[in-house]
């Protein structure tokens, strides 16, 4: 049963909100997924922070106009799922990896704000390390200094205790 004027209002203002916070839009077919995959896939989704939803196509479009992602539209036929999240790379890896193991699921195409990608754009953006890995990697780099300094000024005392102890350890012995 189709919507009526309300719902479909109702759908693009939700949509549109989404949108106004989004980093990244990833779209994908989904024509032969059966319910069951379809409802794994949006617990994956859900885990990682990402709106997955069926929509309309013209719902999109509608909500879609006027934002940074107005020029996904290129991308827009057939049945389609809409990954949205504010960060970037999260709606990219959740449907490629699904992808992976699902060959019913194909990726059509994506968006960052101004920037519209290519199924090829999707998979390289999902190969690449997320926001709390980016972080993981730059605070152990900021660390690793400081570590080595602390290292280095215990090994002062550690060496002098290990004189004193190889003295006195001589001296018994004599």
């Amino acid at each position: 049963m189709g919507l009526n004027l309300d719902d479909k209002k109702a759908v693009v203002a939700e949509v549109s909100a989404e949108l106004a916070n989004a980093q990244a839009v990833i779209v994908a077919e989904y024509r032969g997924l059966e319910v069951g995959q379809v409802t794994a896939l949006r617990a994956k989704a859900r885990e990682s922070g990402v709106y997955l939803r069926v929509l309309k196509n013209t719902l999109v479009r509608r909500a879609a106009s006027g934002t940074p992602f107005e020029g996904l539209a290129a991308h827009m036929v057939g049945p389609l799922i809409y990954g949205i999240s504010t960060d970037p790379v999260a709606p990219a890896k959740v449907l490629n990896e699904f992808a992976k193991t699902n060959d019913k699921l194909i990726i059509k195409g994506g968006a960052m704000p101004n920037y519209v990608m290519d199924a090829e754009g999707v998979k390289a953006l999902a190969s690449m390390p997320s926001r709390e890995e980016l972080l993981a990697t730059l605070l152990g780099t900021m660390q690793a200094p400081v570590a080595k300094f602390v290292q280095t000024l215990n090994e002062v005392p550690g060496k002098f205790v290990r004189t004193v102890a190889a003295l006195r350890d001589s001296k018994e012995t004599a």
